[in-house]
């Protein structure tokens, strides 16, 4: 029903009556909210951080699994020094006792068993003497580069291969008995 009151028109018992300052409709009783067009710029506007983000966290979280391959090859050397001053020779990861534990992202290798050790064999049965290769339990195995597991009476190698982002790019560190290779990759998966 309408009622006319000093030339402005106002709902009575309806949903909307003009303001104090005579301003226009204004609805009663409803809700505030969002327009649509505002609900799209919010959602545009995360999209537009999404996209800066996302790749960033992506390769800050490939950069922290490189520790992986830090830890392993330095703990596979600090075996190795060991072994040596027991053997008066370098061994495979079997002969040095090494098991890797928890999921693993790198492929590890060291030279082969035995006395006259040599290059890697790829032998990969766990907990055997012989075995010169831990392969990763998760991600992809990735073949030696080219610094190469090997092991004699003077010196070692040892190396550590991974996919970390699944690019044709692949991680390669190693560590060799005087400890070079642990701060500089041989291959670098993770791009500053």
């Amino acid at each position: 029903m309408l009622v006319y009151h000093s030339t402005h028109w106002f709902f009575i018992n309806g949903e909307a009556a003009l303001d104090r300052n005579r301003r226009g409709l204004k609805a009663k009783g409803s809700q505030g909210g969002f327009t649509l067009i505002e609900l799209m710029m919010v959602v545009g506007i995360i999209g537009i951080l999404a996209s800066i983000v996302i790749p960033t966290f992506i390769q800050y979280q490939a950069r922290a699994r490189t520790s992986e391959a830090k830890a392993t090859l330095g703990a596979i050397y600090t075996g190795e020094i060991a072994y040596f001053t027991e053997a008066v020779r370098f061994g495979s990861l079997g002969e040095i006792r090494y098991v890797l534990t928890g999921t693993n992202r790198y492929t590890y290798r060291t030279g082969a068993a035995g006395a006259g050790g040599g290059a890697n064999a790829n032998v990969t049965a766990p907990g055997a003497l012989t075995q010169d290769t831990a392969n990763a339990s998760f991600g992809t195995i990735e073949a030696e580069g080219t610094t190469v597991a090997m092991s004699s009476a003077t010196g070692f190698t040892a190396t550590a291969n991974a996919n970390l982002d699944g690019d044709t790019t692949i991680d390669r560190w190693h560590v060799n008995d005087l400890r070079q290779g642990l701060q500089t990759p041989d291959s670098n998966d993770v791009v500053n």
